[in-house]
Order: structure tokens, then sequence, then C-alpha cells
């Protein structure tokens, strides 16, 4: 909820049209709307729709949509949530990738950037925002994105520099980011209420697989038995 009241505020904060200057062309820059959240959705399209400079030519609440609608508007840049209902947003963006590389993708997202921005940016995103930022933000990061940047908060991009120059080890700043991609992805699956079997089935893995994935992720992040992991990605999920 703390995301979407930002986002409210947000859209009564956009800087004035007059103060922004339209591109090169003169023409707006048509954004893409993916996500599953209808109250989200408005307040981004009504933020993004405020900017002279920038215009949501389409919304989607799934992945089949999405692709749909990229197919017939042709966007410059397709703004994804993370999170989908039925659908893990790193693997809805390998999609995109491959079926429109030259799309430029900024993922905007509710989960902590320590564990899903260098993941996003390894998939094929342009950026990653978290949708707690500031109005300013995540229109920089739209800007940003749409000229050809990529676009981090300035946190994350400390800690990427600092590991590709081959520095001290930055601490890590919780268990989770221990976890490899598919274990995230099962540990977000059990956050949301999956059982094995539907996990293996929304993975397209073996049950057998799914339940050595839980056993490593409990080993991981110290858990004793699979109700306190039930719990740990339940509560993980809904901060």
């Amino acid at each position: 909820m703390k995301a979407i009241s930002s986002l409210q505020s947000s859209v009564k904060q956009s800087v004035s049209a007059q103060t922004r200057g339209l591109s090169d062309s003169g023409a707006k820059r048509n954004v893409l709307l993916l996500e599953d959240h209808p109250i989200v959705r408005q307040g981004l399209e009504q933020m993004i729709n405020h900017e002279p400079d920038l215009h949501v030519c389409g919304t989607a609440e799934d992945a089949e949509k999405a692709l749909a609608e990229i197919e017939s508007l042709r966007p410059d840049l397709l703004l994804l949530d993370i999170s989908l209902q039925g659908a893990n947003g790193l693997e809805v963006l390998k999609l995109v990738r491959e079926r429109h590389p030259e799309l430029r993708v900024l993922i905007l997202s509710m989960h902590d950037e320590r564990l899903y921005a260098m993941r996003a940016l390894g998939a094929g995103a342009a950026g990653y925002v978290m949708k707690q930022e500031a109005t300013e933000n995540v229109l920089t990061a739209i800007r940003r994105v749409l000229d050809g940047d990529v676009y981090l908060s300035a946190q994350m991009e400390r800690k990427s520099m600092q590991q590709f120059v081959g520095r001290r080890a930055i601490p890590k700043g919780t268990p989770l980011e221990d976890l490899s991609k598919r274990e995230l992805e099962v540990f977000e699956l059990i956050g949301r209420g999956q059982r094995t079997k539907q996990i293996a089935e929304a993975l397209h893995v073996s049950v057998k697989t799914v339940e050595s994935h839980r056993q490593h992720i409990k080993e991981k992040l110290g858990l004793s038995n699979g109700q306190e992991l039930v719990q740990h990605a339940i509560q993980w999920h809904q901060t």
C-alpha cells in the first residue's frame, strides 16, 4: 500500500509541463505499461501523461496482452513490473528481449533493488527503479533509458562500480542475496501461496527439483522447517 500511496502523491507532485522540453523531434515518446495492479497502473499513467514529452500509448495487466500491444503499438519504452500475477517479470523480460531486442525496458518494482536490480540488467533491462521512489526519480529513469542510458539508483551505481573494479566485497544487506535466481523465483512463488506442485508447473521443472530448491533456501536463510519457510516467504512478499 506504501507504493500505491507514493504513486498517488507523485501524480500531485509531478513537475509542471512548462518546465519540460519536448524531445529533439518535437514528438512525445511512447511508453507501454505492464502492471497488474489497476490503481498503480492508473497512477503511473496519469503521472507520465502529465509530462509534455511522454505519452502512455497503452497498458496491459498480463504478459500476453503486453506482447500483443508491443506488436501493434511499437512503443519506445516498456515499463515492466517485476511481480505479475501468474508470471515472473524476469521471464517476461527475457521473452520481450527475444522478440523485440530494440525495445528499451525499465523495471519498476516494489522489491528491494539489492535483490533484483543486477538480475534485471543481466536479463536485458536498461534500468531498475523502485515504486517508492519520488516522482522525479521515476521520470528521470524513464527519460534516461529512453535516451539510451542505463538507470540505477545512486546506491546501486556505487555498489556495481565497486564490484566491477574489484574492491573489497560490500557487506550483504540480507541473506536473500545468497539465493540463486531460480531459488529466488521459488521463494517468491512460495510467498504467493503456491504449493510445490504448482511451482513445478509454473517453472516447468519437476517436483523433486522444487523440493531441492526449497531445501537449499531453508539452509541459506537458516530456517528449520517448511512452515518457517512459508511464513518467511509470505512476510517478505507482503512487505
